[in-house]
């Protein structure tokens, strides 16, 4: 399946997110919507995202506060929108983190233009900074920059780059439910097909390799109807340690 660029749409006015979001999608874009700070920021925690726009002005937690909060553990392309012109404001968008800034009203052709530009002058900047880079749960250690599962014993566990990439996802995410869409993004950073069962193989692998029973799962808990739920408490280690 080819890559589709993930833009999430941050802004409290419901006409404007819907037809800023008929524009996106008509350009080929996926388009996830949120009102507010707290909704962007589960968005954020559960899919992939590509590029934000994001309101200055907005209930609660402002906009500028926002950008500078995703800026503490990601690269993520941001484009500020508002309906100041003021220069002021551009410029503290900016040196909040911002990668552009559009004023409104703006035609749609400068919208597409101004995020293809984006995501072509940040292609990887989607990238998460991690502040954490190992973490331990049940008898695991899990190394994120060495690409390692260490037993108990310090024996590395042999996993293919999707079951690694899967078992992060479950690590930094523990105790919520997951859907298999949501564990595709998430992973592998691909659209996904509602019936692609793939990852439902890959879980399986990897209960065999992690779990004390595999026919027992205790570890990847499914939910049917939901996904898949990491149990274990997951504990972030210091360097060093």
């Amino acid at each position: 399946m080819s890559e589709t660029p993930h833009i999430l749409l941050v802004e409290d006015h419901r006409e404007i997110r819907e037809l800023v979001q008929r524009v996106l999608q008509r350009e080929g874009f996926r388009v996830s919507l949120a009102a507010e700070g707290r909704a962007m920021r589960k968005l954020l925690a559960d899919q992939r995202i590509d590029l934000i726009l994001l309101d200055l002005m907005l209930p609660g937690e402002d906009g500028l506060s926002l950008c500078r909060a995703v800026r503490g553990d990601s690269q993520v392309p941001i484009i500020m929108l508002t309906a100041k012109g003021d220069e002021v404001d551009r410029v503290i968008g900016l040196e909040m983190g911002a990668d552009d800034y559009l004023a409104k009203p703006f035609g749609s052709r400068e919208l597409i233009a101004r995020i293809r530009a984006v995501l072509r002058r940040a292609p990887f900047a989607v990238a998460r900074v991690r502040p954490t880079q190992r973490y331990r749960f049940d008898r695991w250690v899990l190394d994120i920059e060495r690409r390692e599962l260490l037993g108990a014993d310090g024996i590395a566990v042999a996993l293919s780059s999707g079951e690694f990439d899967l078992l992060v996802v479950f690590v930094e995410r523990p105790g919520r439910a997951l859907s298999r869409e949501q564990l595709l993004d998430l992973a592998h950073g691909r659209n996904t097909a509602p019936l692609d069962r793939s990852i439902d193989t890959q879980i399986s692998r990897l209960r065999r390799k992690i779990e004390r029973d595999a026919t027992d799962p205790q570890l990847i808990k499914t939910i049917w109807g939901s996904g898949y739920l990491f149990t274990p408490a997951v504990e972030p280690l210091k360097a060093g340690t």
